[in-house]
């Protein structure tokens, strides 16, 4: 399969969207990089992480960068597709981190309409819950709706995952 130039891979918690997005990076022909924007604080992040790493295999380059997109991509190998796994906790570094979220995501956007190769990018869909009781919480579904939206508007694919199947929003799978 030759992968397009920006896909999206939305879905909600444990949907399969990893396992799909990483599916989609490993069908090129080149060793893939896996940008990983999560934090561990706890035992069950760290549990976590290494059960995506066991899953992935040796196969992967893996870069771990929470905040700064643009020199990860810069850092992967420049023949390598790329998959950022995930937007949803790159907006959880920003927010908590109290950064610039206008200028976050700009730059956020930037690098990946700039980065000349494939690039998949995991994001949650996180507003089709019901409304948050709390500030800081409809923020983040706020900007997290906003960020899908778009990377959704740059992306030649768009898929979304619900119980391990993929169904295509934007484009074609090939």
């Amino acid at each position: 399969m030759t992968l397009p130039r920006l896909s999206l891979v939305l879905g909600g918690a444990a949907s399969g969207k990893s396992a799909f997005a990483e599916g989609l990076v490993k069908s090129g022909p080149a060793r893939p990089t896996y940008i990983a924007t999560s934090q561990v604080h706890d035992d069950e992040m760290a549990a976590k992480v290494a059960a995506h790493r066991a899953m992935r295999g040796e196969d992967w380059t893996t870069i771990e960068e929470p905040l700064d997109i643009a020199a990860a991509l810069t850092t992967a190998p420049a023949d390598a597709p790329v998959l950022i796994d995930c937007a949803t906790l790159w907006l959880t570094n920003v927010i908590l981190g109290e950064h610039d979220l206008d200028a976050a995501q700009r730059d956020f956007l930037a690098a990946i309409a700039a980065a000349g190769r494939p690039v998949v990018v995991v994001s949650n869909e996180t507003g089709q819950g019901i409304v948050p009781e709390n500030a800081l919480a409809r923020r983040f579904r706020n900007a997290q709706g906003r960020l899908n939206q778009a990377i959704a508007a740059q992306a030649d694919l768009v898929v979304v995952v619900m119980a391990g199947l993929p169904m295509v929003l934007k484009g074609k799978l090939s």
